[in-house]
């Protein structure tokens, strides 16, 4: 039976969000893998993305996924796109994300009462959304999948993988794509990155994550 995969696409996503995970969905046997969207949407770099499907003509997904990126701060308000969420998520297997699109799911009301993660310049926003917020990779809770920031998309894609096909296929996936990272830095992560480095990056990045935050809590006030 055919596992269809329908990953989000709208204006100022990042596209590593994305094509992460679509690089592991994609060699996945039985699987089909949809965009869906509104019309071609440009990443936050300006990579363009045509969806195969709008929200009105999409088939029930058994895997729903939202990336991250700039673009979230709109999704989050945007009401066509939080009902497609809502309404797929009612019969999906999955429901899932990657980076700051797990604040999306929680702006759709999909994240009460699950532990999720997302990237963690955002990571304190999802418990405006009623979920507890773990600073992990991947988490899975019950059927929720969330990844963490950008590149763990791919962790998370080969998570998923394993749990829709087994370790196995997982393993074989990982294999052929060389996924053996050696990051030429320790500076991946708020845990290992020095410390004035962790600190300028959050003052330069202050102003938009105030903006987040003021979004978020509308968004949360409209659904709570």
């Amino acid at each position: 039976m055919t596992t269809r995969i329908g990953m989000l696409v709208f204006p100022r996503l990042t596209q590593l969000d994305l094509t992460g995970p679509y690089e592991v969905f994609g060699r996945l046997p039985d699987a089909q893998v949809l965009l869906v969207g509104q019309g071609e949407a440009r990443s936050d770099t300006g990579l363009r993305l045509h969806p195969d499907a709008g929200y009105a003509d999409a088939p029930q997904l058994d895997v729903l996924f939202v990336p991250g990126g700039p673009g979230v701060n709109a999704a989050m308000e945007d009401e066509a796109l939080l009902r497609f969420l809502r309404a797929q998520a009612e019969r999906a297997a999955w429901v899932t994300s990657v980076c700051t699109g797990a604040l999306v799911l929680g702006a759709a009301g999909l994240l009460r009462g699950y532990r999720a993660t997302t990237h963690w310049l955002s990571l304190d926003l999802l418990t405006k959304f009623g979920a507890t917020p773990v600073r992990e990779r991947v988490v899975i809770d019950r059927n929720r999948a969330t990844g963490g920031g950008v590149t763990a998309g791919i962790d998370f894609g080969l998570r998923l993988a394993a749990e829709l096909r087994g370790e196995k296929v997982a393993q074989e996936i990982q294999l052929l794509m060389e996924y053996d990272p050696a990051p030429p830095f320790s500076a991946g992560s708020p845990r290992t990155a020095r410390p004035e480095l962790v600190e300028a990056l959050t003052a330069a990045r202050r102003a938009i994550q105030e903006e987040r935050r003021r979004i978020a809590e509308r968004a949360a006030a409209r659904f709570g």
